[in-house]
Parts: structure tokens; C-alpha cells; sequence
């Protein structure tokens, strides 16, 4: 007798375990990665490091003594693995994280040093000798010592303002550490010993998102090639350009500047005579892909990738007898990773094709890849000569207790009369000749795109279990369908992209299994901007009850208001104009503008934390609705960001959800 599955909802998607970017030991025999897990009463999560043979078999943990052991990397010569975590050791508990060092075959893990500002993303020497980090520091003092200081005394101050005169002073949700700026700082393995490696420079990386990507060793250990934004004062929007730093003189040099140019990503061919790098020719075109480019020793640069309609996507990997990069790049809602030939300059060729890749490394002759797909969480393979050959099943056994929908891609008649991808997801037991109501989930970016992925936060199998047919449409200014079609939107938001919306609508209203009557539309940032914005065209493009509901999250709402964001000076350059030059053309792209014809009810959602979408955008648009007489609700988090991360915030947000959609669709 079959056994029954059990519908797969938020507490079995919290339940599953998270594998991290994975790193290979030089040999390609073993992976570590990162695995956490997530307790819902607690409402806390806990990560720890997990080693994987290439070759199979049971995983094998590292570590048990940390809360949130992270971001894992081997050593060149395979002795170490180095990670971050927050612990309490030798009597000394740390306040920010710190580097820690572990044996590959077990043992306790040793602090590496002491850094009182903390340790970011980090790589080892290619001698594994020592390893360079990026800390938010002072760069004005001289020493840990003074950095010590200098936040103890910042920490025990009376005032809690903000102070700054910077065009730059926060990022997604979390302002830019005030007064200070992210640099490069070397720890010796040995003696634990730190050196600040741009002391006295002016020169820092970047101050929103500095990562591991942000630098790269040189084969020979003596330098490190790093982006960096050049201006005096930073700006959201700057180009930035390439320098390389001397490890014994300190001495810095810029590489590459270019006028319209933004450079990111370096990275060194084995042989020491050319630098990789992802360029964008942003300062022409903000919406610029970005693509694969190469300088050589004597200064000279050039585009490689230029016939490839593909963005290049970060890190990249020279192959080992370096006539190749390998990169991730999307297509058509997939991602995959791909390998460009310098000889031939084709077409790059697939060495996994997604799904979904989240991330790979390359040592010897073993790839592995993470990658998830709608169907499964991300998981881990290694790619052999048939395929991917998955190397753990941590989710494997929870999974298979419960019940998954199947999905496909359909492909409508958008605006322009252009082909415009939608995905499909069924519920589970999906059968034809019953009618099912349909819900529209819309991305947000908008240079984003849905695609065969698996989503931690809007899980699609979640959505589907409760018995509703999941709409994605990837509407004009979607990321992964070339450069004309991610551009298309520019200065006209709102226009190409609802025609697209309810070109899926008509489809699914053409199809025999959709109840008619129970279709709704949900999104969230550019998403939840999107069915504001098919609120406030209700009789004008959108049809009077078409949709039964919407719900709206972190939605953008007034485009004078959003000037309130972290990215502030981005969206003029994609309405075509800042508020005060043409307060009409803005006005004309905003959602607010279009109030008096909102008659859907809507639910929205908002986080006090989120900055990219500041919840003053919900709270203007509720209280609208609300004033108008439209049903509406209300959930605001103060303890939340753009995303809602915590456990329990997430089991609320979705029974309000469906809860919602189930109100308004009975």
C-alpha cells in the first residue's frame, strides 16, 4: 500500500539543511562547505562544516563547537581549512568574527590572531603562509591596537546618531561602519601576526558589498590585483577600475581606468601574464552587461566576450593550461557554468547546465558544483565525464516524506509582440480536468529573473502545496534574455512589463483547468511594485476583477518618496529623469499616481530594516487603500529587512499569505 506524502509547507522548508559555497582541497579529492540548519522554536540557526569526498559516500562534520562557522577555504598545501566564526576561546569570547584554523582530519579549531574590527572574506597565500582579509578599520590609525581602541570607544559612547557627509553611508540594511572603510590586512599563519596592507593609502575596496571576488593573489604571492572605486568620494554609481599592491613595499599601482568603464572581479592566470576581470560599460549605458575581459602585462585590455548576448558573472576560473575562463552565466531563467575558449572566442561551451548553479570551485582535475533546481534545495556534484554525480543526500530522506509539484515553461506573445518566458508550477495531484485557481508570483529586480531555482523565501513548491497553480512571468526587463530585452524598460517602467503580466493572465484564462475566478497576483520589491501598479490600472489595462487579491512586499509605491533609498542615484537613471527635472515623467511610472483606480483587495508587507525599499513605500501605500476603502492588511516587522529572515517571522509571513489568498479566493 503506497504511503501517503505529507504536503510540503514552511515548517518542512525550514526544517532542510543549507549547504554553503562549497571549497575543493588542492588534490580535488574532498569538499568543505558549510551545512546550516535552522530550529523553529528556537528560532535560531546554527552552521557548522562539513567535509564531502568527491568520490561519495557520507559527509563527514568538522566542526561542532560554533554557532556560525562560515565561508570555509583550504589552504594551497592542503593542511588547513580556515573559516570564520564568532566563539568563545582561551577564555576570550569574540565580539566581532575572527579567522579560525582546522585540520582537514579533525582536531579543535585555533583562533588565528586577533583582529578587533573583524574578519570579512578572506584567501590564502598561494605559499599558505598567510592570509589576506578584508576589516572594516579607521584609516587614519595605525595598528590593531588603535583599531581596539577606536571601537571600544565607539561602542561606549552616549550618542546614537549617524553622522556623515558621504553620498554612501548605507547598503540593503546596515549602514557603512561610520568613519570607517573596508582594507586589505595580511595575517601570518604562524605568528598571528596583522598587517593593514592599505595603511596610509586612501585606497579601499568596495564600501557596499567587499567580498572575497573584490581581490586576487598573483600566482607568485608578491601581489594582489583589487577593484576599487577611484573617486574621492564614493558614489552608488561610480565606475571602478583595477589596481595591484605590492605585498613587501606596500606600493600601490592602478592597472586599468577607464572612462565610462567599471571594472570587478580579477583574477590571475597561472602563468602570472594576464588578469581576468568582468567590464561594464556602465557609465554609458547604467543597464551594461557585464562581460569577460582580459589585460595582458603591458596594459593592454580588451573585451572577449562581446559577441555573447550573456551577462558574465563572477568568479572566474582560468582553466589550468590557461586558455580558458570559466564563469557562471543565465539563460533563459537558468543558470549555468560555462567555459569560454581565449582561441576561438566561440560561443562558451556548457560544463553544467541548471537548473540552477548557485556556485562551483575547480582544483586538479574535479569540479563541483552547488545547484538547486524548482524540484530540490541546493545540493552538491561533482562533474564527471556522463554529468553531475551528486556527492551527499543531507535533505534527501526529508524530502522524499513529502509531496512535489511538477513545473514547466510556456512561452507567450508579450509586449512588442516579443516571445516572453513564463514558468509553471503545478500542485501536487495536479489533474487536468479540474479547475485550480492560479496565483501570479512576480519577481522583483527588475533585472532579475525567475527560473528552474529553488527559493529559500518564496518557495514555489511551498505555494503549490496549498493547492493553487504558480504563475512566473519573466516580463520585459528580465535578466538572462539579452541586453535589449533587460533595456527595453528603461524609462518606461510599468508599461512593457504589465502587458507581459496579463499576457500570462490570458493564457492561464485560456486554459480549461483555471478557475477564472480565483486568480491573484503576489510580488515582492519590484514585484510588489508590480501589482500596485496593476492596482492603480484597474479598467486601464488590467481588467475590473480580474484578480481576486493581491499581496505586496516591500513594494515600491512613489518614486519621489524611494529617493529615500540606499540606491537613490540608480532610479533616475532607469526612470529617465530625478523628481525635480521632470516631476511628470517620474510621476508618470509611479504607482501612486494611479491610487484613485485601486479597488483589489491587498495585503502588504514591510520590514522597518529594509533600506533598498524603505517601509515608508507600504506604510503610504496601506494607509492609501485603507483611506480609499480598499480591504487591506498589514504586516510589518521591526526586526526585519527586505527579506524576512528569522524562522518564526517567516512561518507568520506565510500563514498571513495564505490566509489572505484563501479569504479573498474561497
Amino acid at each position: 500500500m503506497p504511503r501517503t506524502l505529507k504536503p510540503f509547507d514552511v515548517d518542512a522548508l525550514w526544517a532542510l539543511a543549507r549547504i554553503g559555497e562549497p571549497s575543493l582541497s588542492p588534490d580535488g579529492a574532498q569538499a568543505v562547505a558549510s551545512v546550516t540548519r535552522h530550529d523553529m522554536e528556537q528560532n535560531q540557526a546554527r552552521s557548522s562544516l562539513y567535509l564531502f569526498s568527491t568520490l561519495g559516500g557520507e559527509p563527514r562534520r568538522l566542526t561542532e563547537a560554533g554557532d556560525k562557522d562560515g565561508q570555509p577555504r583550504w589552504s594551497p598545501d592542503g593542511r588547513w581549512i580556515a573559516f570564520t566564526a564568532k566563539r568563545e576561546q582561551g577564555g576570550v569570547k569574540d565580539e566581532e568574527p575572527q579567522l579560525y584554523l582546522i585540520a582537514p582530519d579533525g582536531g579543535e579549531a585555533q583562533r588565528l590572531g586577533s583582529v578587533p574590527t573583524g574578519v570579512d572574506a578572506f584567501r590564502w597565500a598561494p605559499d599558505s603562509r598567510s592570509i589576506v582579509f578584508i576589516s572594516w578599520v579607521w584609516p587614519e590609525l595605525k595598528g590593531m591596537e588603535a583599531q581596539a581602541k577606536a571601537l571600544k570607544d565607539f561602542k561606549a559612547r552616549k550618542e546614537s546618531a549617524y553622522v556623515t557627509d558621504e553620498a554612501l553611508y548605507r547598503h540593503w540594511d546596515h549602514h557603512i561602519p561610520m568613519g570607517r572603510q573596508p582594507q586589505l590586512h595580511a595575517i601570518d599563519v604562524k605568528t598571528g601576526k596583522v598587517r593593514n596592507l592599505m595603511q596610509g593609502s586612501g585606497v579601499s575596496l568596495d564600501w557596499r558589498e567587499p567580498g572575497v571576488n573584490s581581490f586576487a593573489f598573483a600566482p607568485d604571492g608578491r601581489r594582489i590585483a583589487f577593484a576599487f572605486d577611484p573617486a574621492a568620494e564614493k558614489h552608488p554609481d561610480n565606475c571602478f577600475a583595477l589596481a595591484e599592491l605590492e605585498l613587501k613595499t606596500g606600493a600601490i599601482r592602478t592597472l586599468l581606468q577607464e572612462a565610462d568603464w567599471s571594472f570587478d572581479a580579477p583574477a590571475y592566470s597561472h602563468s602570472g601574464q594576464h588578469l581576468a576581470f568582468v567590464a561594464a560599460q556602465q557609465g554609458k549605458r547604467h543597464t551594461a552587461p557585464a562581460q569577460l575581459a582580459v589585460l595582458d602585462t603591458q596594459g593592454q585590455w580588451a573585451v572577449l566576450s562581446a559577441a555573447f548576448d550573456r551577462e558574465v558573472e563572477a568568479p572566474l576560473r582560468w582553466r589550468a593550461d590557461d586558455l580558458a575562463i570559466r564563469f557562471a552565466a543565465e539563460d533563459q531563467g537558468r543558470r549555468h557554468l560555462c567555459e569560454f575558449d581565449l582561441q576561438t572566442r566561440a560561443e562558451p561551451a556548457l560544463l553544467f547546465e541548471g537548473g540552477h548553479l548557485a556556485a562551483f570551485d575547480a582544483q586538479a582535475d574535479a569540479v563541483v558544483v552547488l545547484h538547486d533546481a524548482v524540484q530540490f534545495p541546493p545540493r552538491l556534484s561533482v562533474l564527471g565525464a556522463d554529468g553531475p554525480v551528486r556527492i551527499e543526500q543531507l535533505n534527501d530522506a526529508q524530502l522524499a516524506q513529502h509531496a512535489f509539484g511538477t513545473h514547466e515553461e510556456v512561452w507567450l506573445q508579450g509586449g512588442q509582440g516579443d516571445a516572453v518566458q513564463m514558468w509553471l508550477v503545478y500542485p501536487p495531484g495536479f489533474d487536468r480536468k479540474k479547475k485550480w485557481p492560479a496565483m501570479h508570483v512576480i519577481h522583483g529586480g527588475p533585472h532579475t529573473a525567475f527560473g528552474d531555482s529553488w527559493h529559500w523565501r518564496w518557495n514555489h513548491q511551498v505555494f503549490a502545496n496549498q493547492g493553487q497553480v504558480v504563475a512566473c512571468v519573466n516580463y520585459h526587463g528580465s535578466s538572462s534574455f539579452g541586453f535589449a530585452f533587460k533595456d527595453s524598460i528603461t524609462h518606461r517602467w510599468g508599461e512593457l512589463e504589465l502587458q507581459d503580466v496579463e499576457a500570462g493572465t490570458d493564457w492561464l484564462l485560456q486554459q480549461r483547468w483555471v478557475d477564472k475566478k480565483r486568480i491573484t497576483a503576489t510580488g515582492g520589491s519590484y514585484g510588489g511594485y508590480m501589482v500596485a501598479w496593476m492596482n492603480g490600472h484597474t479598467g486601464q489595462g488590467v481588467p475590473a476583477g480580474r484578480y481576486r487579491a493581491y499581496v505586496c512586499h516591500a513594494g515600491c509605491y512613489d518614486w519621489q518618496a524611494m529617493f529615500a533609498t540606499d540606491g537613490y542615484t540608480w532610479f533616475p537613471r532607469e526612470l529617465g529623469a530625478a523628481y525635480w527635472d521632470d516631476p511628470a515623467k517620474v510621476a508618470a511610472q509611479s504607482p501612486h499616481a494611479f491610487a484613485q483606480h485601486c479597488q483589489t483587495p491587498t495585503l502588504v508587507i514591510h520590514g522597518q530594516l529594509d533600506y533598498r525599499v524603505p517601509d515608508a513605500q507600504g506604510l503610504a501605500y496601506y494607509n492609501t487603500l485603507k483611506a480609499r476603502g480598499v480591504p487591506a492588511r498589514l504586516v510589518w516587522f521591526p526586526d526585519e529587512n527586505h527579506w524576512i529572515l528569522k524562522p518564526r517571522n517567516s512561518k507568520l509571513w506565510y500563514q498571513e499569505f495564505f490566509a489572505w489568498i484563501a479569504a479573498h479566493t474561497a
